[in-house]
């Protein structure tokens, strides 16, 4: 068991996605601090200083000046502005992931057309593809017109 464990963690794939999800976590803190600490204040003093990150709504009915105030008191609370904030993220990862696998797809190499068959046509009699040279049809036995 211990042999097979170590065939399949060696193998590319699993090297490869192991050096991706640690590279995507890095890139993922590194996006959290751009929409937490560049984006997402001006916009909140586009709207009229609103700090998206203190935005909640108490369940329990009573008012709390922050959000850390209300945790600390133990009140449920729904923290839309930490959900504003996270889709903002998300939609910056997904936008550069994009980004990456389209200027990725951009270098590779273009496959090489597959190479011409036989040239076809059609069978008038059961619509069947067969050769251009053909004079009788493989499938409903139809003698063709030669062309």
């Amino acid at each position: 068991m211990l042999k097979e464990f170590k065939e399949f963690a060696m193998r590319g794939n699993v090297l490869d996605m192991a050096v991706g999800i640690v590279i995507g976590a890095a890139f993922g803190g590194i996006v959290t601090s751009l929409v937490n600490d560049v984006l997402m204040p001006p916009i909140g003093l586009l709207l009229g200083r609103v700090d998206f990150s203190n935005r909640f709504i108490t369940l329990t009915g009573r008012h709390f000046d922050s959000l850390a105030q209300a945790k600390a008191a133990g009140a449920a609370t729904l923290n839309y502005g930490m959900f504003i904030n996270t889709v903002i993220n998300f939609f910056i990862v997904a936008l550069a992931i994009f980004l990456l696998v389209r200027q990725v797809n951009r270098l590779r190499p273009k496959p090489a057309p597959a190479p011409a068959g036989p040239a076809l046509k059609e069978c008038n009699f059961c619509f069947s593809s067969i050769p251009q040279q053909a004079t009788r049809c493989p499938h409903c036995t139809s003698e063709l017109k030669v062309a």
